[in-house]
């Protein structure tokens, strides 16, 4: 239920459970003076902790669960191994579909930008279907573009497998026009987001689940990208957390300052392409 409230991220939340000893049904029954005693929790956040509905909080969640979300606190044994390695993991996911540990055993990022060249469609086709032939799963963030181009060709079997980030709600699905592919990623693998099931999107949001992508995922590949699109945000995370982040040679703008920041290069005849285990 904490991890459920605004300004409560993993931070605060490993505070509160430190705190408690695990236990935090008492954080629900403390006062405020106990409240503030734990780092990080100031008079907003103890007030917000003081005021829960506990019994709408619950109704809620069972209404979620009703509509087939999964609902995993960042220490439910659930919640995704690799997640758990990254600072700024979410308090909380929201799941709707297949879930276990096979879907994030064998990982690979492919991002790009929502309007990309035909040779970076052919290129993303490509990719994916050699990565999927080789039991990777492919993480993506469900946007136009390359996003929805690497979740279709990850479905084109029935034994591969895909996990699609978003920067919305699951029961509100970003953008609407994908909403029939996200009903078929559900089928062969599994929607995520951190904010709450029915919430719209934000760019503050899409922006947040870049790091979810790449946390997720042992390897990124941005297939083309302008030097301010959102793929750039997912490379940056996938560094920052010691993922493998690799660059199609194309001349755009991203993919160039990636290649001269030292990035990985795939070259676009795809000739001897593979991914080192990490």
């Amino acid at each position: 239920m904490l991890s459920l409230q605004p300004h409560i991220g993993i931070k605060t939340l490993t505070m509160i459970r430190q705190f408690f000893e695990d236990d935090l049904s008492k954080a629900l029954q403390a006062d405020i003076q106990t409240l503030r005693q734990i780092p990080g929790i100031g008079p907003k956040i103890a007030r917000t902790i003081l005021t829960l509905d506990i019994e709408a909080i619950s109704k809620q969640l069972e209404q979620w669960q009703q509509q087939g979300i999964g609902i995993f606190p960042a220490y439910h044994p659930a919640y995704p191994a690799p997640l758990r390695t990254i600072d700024d993991k979410p308090a909380t996911l929201f799941q709707r579909g297949l879930w276990d540990e096979t879907l994030w055993h064998k990982t690979v990022a492919v991002v790009g930008t929502r309007t990309p060249s035909r040779l970076a469609q052919s290129l993303t086709e490509r990719l994916v279907m050699t990565l999927a032939h080789a039991g990777y799963t492919i993480v993506s963030g469900l946007a136009h573009g390359i996003d929805a181009i690497a979740h279709e060709n990850s479905l084109q079997l029935p034994t591969w497998r895909t996990m699609a980030v978003l920067g919305s709600g699951i029961l509100n699905v970003y953008p609407p026009q994908n909403q029939a592919l996200s009903e078929r990623i559900v089928q062969q693998g599994t929607l995520l987001c951190e904010a709450p099931p029915d919430a719209g999107v934000n760019s503050a949001r899409l922006v947040a689940r870049n790091r979810i992508i790449s946390g997720l995922s042992q390897h990124i590949i941005v297939v083309e990208t302008g030097s301010d699109g959102g793929a750039m945000y997912a490379a940056r995370a996938a560094k920052a957390q010691g993922r493998h982040v690799y660059a199609l040679d194309l001349p755009a703008s991203g993919n160039q300052q990636l290649i001269n920041e030292g990035t990985s290069l795939i070259k676009t005849d795809l000739q001897g392409f593979q991914l080192l285990e990490g």
